[in-house]
């Protein structure tokens, strides 16, 4: 019996959250462990569907990193890093669209799809969602974001479906780029005018001190991640996913989250209960719930 109360108190802490997040778009960067390891693949697809059935529309967007990394190598391909971003020749662009979109992408619809006809897997470069020049000649065929066109995915999303986006991007001078997938999330967030991007990874979010586990910051504002950006508290992988949490609330997204992808169910704890998991990135003063609506009504 005592188990079965916890889990209706478990079901009735959600049920406020649930009803402010219905209808409200929520993109989520899919990396780090949960991408690459099959059980963990397999328990964030059914929680992305468990969102998808309570009201939310989630929007996914996946790099592909290690999986690329070991095809290069298989292939005697030469894999260089520069400021954190991988050197791409026209040889190697080959073998990033091929991960990405034939493989990585294909998977985690399959993922999602085993609970019923929801995901369509796209690239960036479809319908030219996703437009990008040349970032820096030293990287080739790596990209930055011009413009994004959220027609083909609103499409979906109205459809009834859960975009996956592998970030390819169609190229000013008729190529392919590899883009960032940290900040294709939050450039695609900004465009949708989502709610929330959420960002997975193998961490449980920011520490005042990595080293202490118990240091976790649960919640900061803009000004307070922008300074830890600035200064020497972060540690150099972290600095890209916080500096993607400012950039898509710069662009008018309202919370940006960081989140352990390897904990079991965690983009549920986040985002359907009162304490959380990770760490959440909020404008100052915005803490507060988001007003509810369903279906018209206003709670």
């Amino acid at each position: 019996m005592k188990d079965l109360l916890a889990k209706a108190t478990t079901l009735t802490e959600a049920l406020p959250w649930i009803k402010r997040t219905w209808g409200r778009t929520v993109v989520i960067k899919y990396g780090g462990a949960a991408m690459t390891d099959p059980a963990l693949r397999e328990s964030v697809a059914s929680d992305i569907v468990l969102m998808k059935l309570v009201g939310i529309n989630p929007v996914i967007v996946h790099g592909g990193g290690p999986e690329i990394t070991s095809y290069m190598e298989r292939l005697g391909l030469p894999v260089e890093f520069h400021d954190g971003l991988r050197v791409t020749s026209e040889e190697a662009m080959e073998v990033v669209k091929m991960v990405l979109v034939g493989k990585v992408n294909k998977e985690f619809v399959a993922a999602i799809n085993t609970h019923g006809r929801l995901a369509v897997g796209i690239a960036g470069d479809d319908a030219n969602l996703i437009r990008a020049k040349q970032k820096d000649p030293r990287l080739g065929r790596v990209g930055e974001v011009t413009s994004i066109d959220t027609t083909v995915v609103t499409k979906l999303i109205d459809d009834g479906f859960i975009p996956i986006i592998a970030t390819v991007a169609a190229g000013e001078d008729g190529g392919s780029f590899n883009i960032n997938a940290d900040l294709v999330a939050a450039e695609l967030a900004a465009a949708l005018d989502s709610d929330k991007v959420i960002f997975l990874t193998d961490v449980d979010g920011l520490y005042a001190d990595f080293e202490d586990k118990s240091s976790l910051i649960s919640a900061l504002t803009y000004d307070e991640a922008e300074e830890m950006i600035a200064g020497d508290a972060l540690s150099s992988g972290m600095i890209p996913k916080v500096a993607a949490c400012t950039h898509a609330l710069r662009g008018g997204v309202r919370r940006a989250h960081i989140l352990n992808g390897t904990v079991s169910h965690a983009l549920l704890l986040e985002v359907y209960t009162d304490q959380g998991v990770g760490t959440m990135i909020t404008h100052a003063g915005d803490t507060g719930p988001l007003p509810a609506k369903v279906n018209g009504v206003t709670f």
